[in-house]
């Protein structure tokens, strides 16, 4: 008994010491990486070395296990056979694993220093070129570093070898041996996928400082490689409908540069908050058309402040509505480019600006703030403090299915400023309660989709008369924005753009006096319209336009959904299915210019993501 008892141990053992050895090896390459790309010299200290090592476990957890499933299936598959050579075996395996990460880690150490970001899968676009690709570096160079892959490779693989029983003997109680070992594998699936939260594995979990030299030594080269092949395409061949010179003329005008800007604060410093809220349609707002009673207090307060309208969403999806909001880039049908560092740390950001003007920025939200790399996203765009749910209560962490209820993050944002007397800065807050499944502490409503956004328009609504009692409220912009909107009744056809309609608000005291802005407009027009009220250049997004400029002289609004865009401008609105590559609605009629316009801002924002 004691025999089979071993036997196990040392099969659970190998598996155990195998994925240990793994992840030492790649916590082992960071300060490498950080000390080859002169950690040294850009005063980096040990305490930024060992932040970086263990901010970065938990991908190179992930990689280590990824490498153990071939393994570990191996040690399943003995359990039924007399006697398995393991190490004759897993030798083969070995030397391929060995060398890729040995060329991975090294072409990523040596390339970081001229392109300033980890290695992803553009590497693949150089191939075809070797010439070029080599062309700025010397033979010694290139020789250095076969040498350093061939070594390191070589060490690699004698150590996983040298820790490999050479045979493993079968047991008698084979199936629960089985059982076992599928337990195992279990756990090691719950590794790889990143834990049991509704973010998995992405690069933006290892982010932890608003450095970037920092955030980037701490994500796993493998990691980052093979979780952007998936991503990665020739963004700028895709809806090529015209030729450049016809592209150029339908898209000439569309977003034009400043004009002279009507001032609607009473000063070009004050301190601003936004308000992201979940999903927010017109469908939900009686000013825009939409239910009666369901956000009373939002419908009060839009005779308070300057109220847009005819404003749109330029996505359907929270992570690309944040990028539109934020980065004033415009939403796509086949694309998420939160969930591409590569290009979204390329984007111009409201908070970078602010930044570079004094303010200081931070960012709160009640969910996981690791999913869709929200976290990488904000930390590149120069937010310099994170608030999410792990720093809540665990009892408050399960007040609702994606984290935090609204009523507790308003209250904790509400604290976090009654009494803020430093500035400029800027707070930007997500809602998530007016999200399914819908489910929150009150019940107003009958009906438990507008019940939820009557939920999160109570505590708004609470928020705002709160914190007009505050000295904070002088000086305070609010700008209220969904970051996409909804369509209610879901079973309702969506008849010219009413999922995209959602309501814009700009509160507080820096307000000069209420307004109400009733031409078609964009959600990602609110970059370039705050900033040209604080007079600040916003040259540098370019699909984002300054609504309040008498330059703005042709309205229009575009939206992206699955597969697909919607077009919007005074004569009415055009939807291309651009997988059917058909016209799916017009409204009042057709319209081949209006469909034209957003086919080029479509092939346009394309072939710009693909120079990125």
């Amino acid at each position: 008994m004691q025999n089979q008892v071993d036997k196990m141990k040392k099969r659970i053992a190998y598996i155990v010491s195998y994925f240990l050895l793994l992840l030492l090896i790649f916590v082992c390459q960071k300060p490498l990486f950080m000390l080859y790309n002169e950690a040294l010299t850009k005063g980096v200290g040990m305490s930024d070395f060992l932040q970086v090592m263990l901010h970065g476990c938990s991908l190179d957890a992930t990689v280590a296990g990824y490498l153990t499933i071939f393994p570990l299936l191996l040690v399943l598959v003995s359990v039924w056979v007399k006697r398995l050579p393991l190490r004759r075996i897993l030798v083969p395996y070995y030397g391929v694993a060995a060398l890729l990460m040995g060329v991975i880690f090294v072409v990523d150490m040596g390339l970081y220093p001229f392109w300033g970001f980890k290695l992803d899968a553009s590497v693949f676009l150089y191939l075809d070129s070797p010439e070029e690709a080599f062309a700025s570096v010397s033979l010694g160079f290139i020789i250095l570093r076969i040498a350093a892959i061939l070594l390191l490779s070589a060490g690699y693989a004698w150590l996983l070898a040298k820790i490999t029983p050479a045979r493993i003997e079968a047991v008698k109680a084979r199936w629960g041996a089985t059982i076992v070992l599928l337990l195992l594998g279990g756990g090691l699936f719950v590794v790889i996928r990143g834990g049991v939260t509704e973010s998995t594995s992405n690069i933006g979990q290892v982010y932890f400082s608003n450095d970037q030299y920092l955030n980037h030594s701490a994500v796993n080269p493998c990691f980052s490689l093979l979780s952007s092949a998936g991503k990665s395409k020739d963004y700028a061949a895709e809806f090529d409908f015209f030729d450049e010179e016809r592209r150029q003329s339908l898209f000439q005008g569309l977003y034009p540069s400043d004009g002279n800007t009507q001032q609607v604060l009473d000063t070009i410093r004050p301190n601003i908050l936004i308000v992201l809220w979940e999903g927010l349609g017109s469908a939900f707002v009686e000013p825009l058309g939409g239910l009666p009673d369901v956000t009373p207090h939002l419908n009060r307060l839009t005779e308070e402040g300057i109220f847009f309208t005819q404003c749109y969403a330029n996505s359907y999806r929270t992570d690309r509505g944040v990028v539109s909001a934020l980065s004033g880039y415009l939403g796509l049908p086949t694309a998420s480019v939160m969930k591409m560092p590569a290009k979204s740390r390329t984007l111009p950001a409201i908070s970078e600006e602010l930044v570079k003007a004094g303010y200081t920025t931070d960012f709160l939200y009640g969910g996981d703030i690791n999913f869709t790399n929200m976290k990488s996203y904000l930390l590149s765009k120069g937010y310099q403090q994170l608030t999410a749910d792990t720093d809540f209560s665990l009892a408050e962490q399960r007040s609702n299915a994606w984290g935090v209820n609204d009523d507790i993050t308003f209250e904790h944002l509400y604290n976090q400023l009654k009494d803020r007397k430093e500035g400029p800065w800027m707070t930007t807050f997500l809602t998530l309660s007016s999200h399914e499944p819908f489910e929150v502490p009150s019940h107003r409503l009958s009906e438990q989709i507008p019940n939820a956004f009557a939920f999160t328009d109570e505590c708004f609504g609470t928020f705002i008369e709160r914190l007009k009692q505050t000295p904070v409220w002088d000086n305070l912009l609010v700008i209220c924005l969904p970051d996409h909107g909804f369509r209610y009744p879901r079973e309702s056809v969506d008849r010219g753009g009413e999922f995209a309609h959602i309501p814009m608000l700009w509160l507080g005291g820096a307000v000069k006096q209420p307004l109400k802005v009733d031409c078609i407009m964009n959600q990602t027009d609110m970059a370039a319209t705050l900033l040209a009220q604080l007079g600040l250049d916003h040259s540098m997004f370019s699909f984002s336009r300054n609504v309040l400029s008498d330059g703005y002289t042709y309205p229009f609004a575009f939206h992206a959904f699955g597969n697909g865009i919607a077009f919007r401008d005074s004569t009415g609105v055009s939807a291309y299915d651009t997988k059917a590559d058909r016209i799916s609605y017009e409204y009042p009629s057709p319209s081949e210019e209006r469909l034209n316009r957003g086919k080029a801002i479509l092939q346009t924002v394309y072939d710009d993501l693909g120079a990125r």
